[in-house]
Parts: C-alpha cells; structure tokens; sequence
C-alpha cells in the first residue's frame, strides 16, 4: 500500500497539473498572479475544509487535531505555504509572457535542484536515481524546448527559474512537516496561508478587476478544487515516508501529461517530443529500480 500511495499519487497529481497549465495560461489573461492565487487558494481551502468535515465525521473524530499536532500544523502550514504562494506567483507571472513549453521546462527543473538541495540535509538519492534524473532532465528539453532554435534566457524566464527554486524548496519543507502531522490537514493549512500572503501582495501590488470574474470561473474551479485541493494533498500524502527525489521525479510527468493533454485538443506531436516523453518515462522506470550496491554491481 505504502508503495502504491508514493508512486501512484504524485502521477495522478502530475497528470492534474500537466492539464493545468491550459486554465493558468487562461486565468493570466484576467487577473494578475496573487489576486489569482488568492482566488484559487480560497477555493482550495474551502474545498479540503468540506473534505477533513466529511473523514472526521466517518471517523467520528474532532475536526481539531491533538494539541500535541496543533504547533506542528500551524508552522508546516506557515512554511508551506509561504513558499508555496512564492513558487505560485513566479510561475503565475512567468506563464503570462512565457511560452507554455518552454515554461514548462524550466519549471519542472527541480526534479535536478532536489536531489543537490536534498545532500545538504544529509538525505542522498542512489545512484539509479541520479541518472533518472539526468536522462529526465534531457527528456524534459527535447519535449518542451524545439531543439532547432536557439534557447535564450529572457527577463521573464528568470521568474521561472525562482519558481523552480521555490518548488524545490516547497518540496523539502513538504517532507519535512509530512512526517509529523496529518497530509489532509497540513494541505488545509498550506492554502489558508498561501490565501492569506498572496490576498496581503495583490492589495499592496496589484489592483484587480474583479468584474472580470466570471470569465474566469472554469479555470479558478480547475486550478482551485483540482490543481490545488486535490493535487497538492496528493503531493503530501505521496511524500510520507518517500524519497523526495524519486517524488520530484514522479511529480515532473506533468510536462508529459501537458503535451498528451493537447493532443485531445489537436495539437500533434514532433519526433523531439516523443522522444522527450520517451526519455522521461524510462527514467521514471530507473528510478523505481532497487538501489546499486557493491555486492549487486
């Protein structure tokens, strides 16, 4: 079981997020980053708040938790959300002068930050992992990036490099706090206070038209309910007792699922892609392998 919930629930998040990146791309032509992030982490809340409601009730449970949990839940969800509302708004913004695949790409480098992030918190990935993430690394390129043009960084590429930098931190203080108190709760948490810095920004920076809503409700929905509420939580409960690394990796399919949801809308895919795709699940396939020992070379 324990297997099953640490490789098939950050798929399922990717594969949310993979299709997510259509409604952000959309909700950037109406709002700007914290008034939308706002919007989405309200949504989120209210939704994982129905969700702790409903298992407390068929647990016949206290919707608090122990007092023992509740400084854990508090800090976890302040330092998860934190730099969850960081990583949400660099990406946000970045989406909005970006190319989606080239956004994509440089996103998703955190599958190469964890790993090195990870050394400095004495948890090494093996070997196998390594060179998943290697070969990851370059699927992620030929998928998102046409190799017959020049990759040249731009201004608002840089956003994206400090969302990368987020999520790589986002993802170490996720499996930090996911040891300590429960993952529906801390993922409650996280978008109560990813609501309340991004709704504390947008009033000091951004001066939204909120007439505009809604042609924006499809796309909060999604991003709130699903991207946030449901994938989010996956993510937590996915790293319980997990290697953030091979998580990171498993996490990073969402740039495979965001070209395989195009196709349903007719985009068709190049030789470069396919290739992508290709390196990017055999390295998922590595990653699973039992670690290189001496004795096992």
């Amino acid at each position: 079981m324990k297997q099953i919930r640490n490789n098939l629930f950050p798929i399922l998040a990717a594969m949310i997020w993979g299709s997510a990146f259509v409604a952000q791309s959309v909700g950037a032509e109406y709002f700007p980053p914290f008034a939308f992030n706002a919007v989405r982490s309200c949504i989120a809340t209210v939704a994982l708040l129905v969700v702790v409601i409903l298992f407390a009730k068929v647990r016949k449970e206290s919707i608090l938790p122990a007092k023992e949990q509740c400084k854990a839940l508090l800090i976890g969800g302040l330092c998860c959300g934190g730099v969850l509302s960081c990583a949400s708004a660099l990406q946000q913004a970045g989406l909005g002068e970006t190319d989606p695949g080239k956004a994509g790409f440089i996103t998703a480098l955190y599958i190469v930050l964890v790993p090195i992030a990870s050394l400095f918190f004495k948890k090494r990935a093996p070997l196998t992992v390594w060179g998943a993430v290697i070969l990851a690394a370059a699927g992620l390129y030929f998928l998102c990036i046409d190799p017959s043009k020049s990759f040249q960084i731009q201004s608002s590429d840089l956003l994206l490099i400090g969302c990368a930098i987020c999520f790589t931190a986002h993802i170490l203080v996720v499996d930090h706090f996911t040891q300590k108190v429960d993952g529906v709760k801390l993922s409650l948490m996280q978008f109560f206070f990813t609501a309340v810095f991004s709704g504390i920004l947008m009033l000091f920076f951004e001066r939204p038209d909120w007439s505009l809503l809604p042609l924006c409700t499809i796309p909060l929905l999604y991003t709130g309910v699903l991207s946030s509420g449901v994938a989010y939580t996956l993510q937590i409960l996915a790293q319980k007792d997990a290697n953030p690394s091979v998580v990171s990796l498993l996490l990073s399919l969402e740039s495979v699922f965001a070209v395989l949801a195009g196709l349903l809308f007719g985009d068709r895919m190049s030789g470069w892609e396919w290739l992508g795709c290709g390196l990017m699940l055999i390295a998922v396939v590595i990653a699973q392998l039992p670690p290189l020992t001496k004795s096992k070379k």
